[in-house]
């Protein structure tokens, strides 16, 4: 299988690089050298590279800044994958795209799961509306889709909660860490494993993937100085005392139900997935 990967420089990306190489040749492509809103050089990334799978992994995510920066968020991740859709569907090739938790609007129990309506409008702040919006456009231009919804993704070379962390025990004698987020830590390296089982399948559709489990912030925390060996402190506290622009569920779990039955397979608990993370993280940095 030959793949073309879109955003191959985020943390995700370079994790799909990894895990599809070992499938056949892999084929990457991100800013600056591709914008994927542009369609005539998508097109021309499709007709030279002729790949059997497309996966875009291409996003604006930053949430805070999405706030102020609307109309930027919306071109990459709504206008984005309808030119990533309208291309892939012209040279007949399927995509698998990745949206997020934060489509979603507040709710007080259980996990989301992907039958549930979206309504872009409800999402709880502009990011999750502008992937709202992504999936919708995505679905408008081709049928041949997976769309792929993960959370509190952690991975090689991101910005990632588990870095700013570690970065914070460095340097603070404590952590006071929100307790009243509740979410599902996801590895890159186990998502990207994950979209390949579900590619074999070849059941189009929508799917949530993240790793075993649930948290909050503050239990997430703990562990990642627990398994990293760092005894700094670290305090719980209210959502509250940190006030942010974009605002955000109390909690935002998703059932991974409809990808357990469809590959007969189940994620690691987000734990082993943060300590293979940590393992990893020895030669990579």
């Amino acid at each position: 299988m030959r793949t073309l990967i879109l955003g191959n420089r985020g943390q995700l990306g370079r994790d799909l690089q990894r895990i599809f190489s070992g499938e056949g040749d892999t084929v990457g492509a991100d800013l600056p050298d591709l914008d994927i809103t542009n369609e005539t050089a998508l097109e021309e990334i499709l007709r030279d590279s002729r790949p059997d799978m497309v996966l875009n992994a291409a996003a604006y995510t930053d949430v805070e800044a999405a706030e102020t920066c609307f109309e930027e968020a919306l071109r990459v991740n709504a206008l984005g994958p309808r030119v990533v859709g309208r291309v892939c569907a012209k040279y007949r090739v399927p995509v698998a795209h990745y949206s997020t938790d934060y489509v979603f609007p507040e709710r007080e129990a259980g996990a989301w799961s992907e039958d549930e309506p979206v309504d872009p409008d409800a999402a709880l702040n502009a990011y999750g509306r502008s992937k709202a919006l992504g999936e919708a456009a995505l679905r408008a231009e081709t049928g041949d889709c997976y769309i792929i919804r993960t959370a509190w993704l952690f991975g090689p070379g991101g910005n990632n909660f588990v870095e700013k962390i570690l970065r914070a025990a460095g340097i603070r004698a404590e952590l006071r860490v929100v307790d009243d987020e509740i979410g599902c830590p996801t590895h890159t390296w186990d998502l990207a494993e994950a979209t390949l089982k579900l590619i074999r399948t070849g059941q189009f559709g929508v799917y949530h993937i993240v790793n075993g489990g649930e948290c909050s912030r503050y239990v997430y925390a703990k562990e990642i100085l627990r398994l990293a060996g760092i005894d700094t402190p670290v305090i719980p506290c209210s959502s509250s005392e940190y006030p942010t622009a974009a605002r955000r569920a109390k909690r935002s779990v998703l059932s991974t139900a409809r990808y357990e039955a469809v590959t007969g397979s189940r994620t690691r608990p987000w734990q082993e997935a943060l300590a293979h993370y940590l393992e990893r993280r020895k030669s990579l940095t």
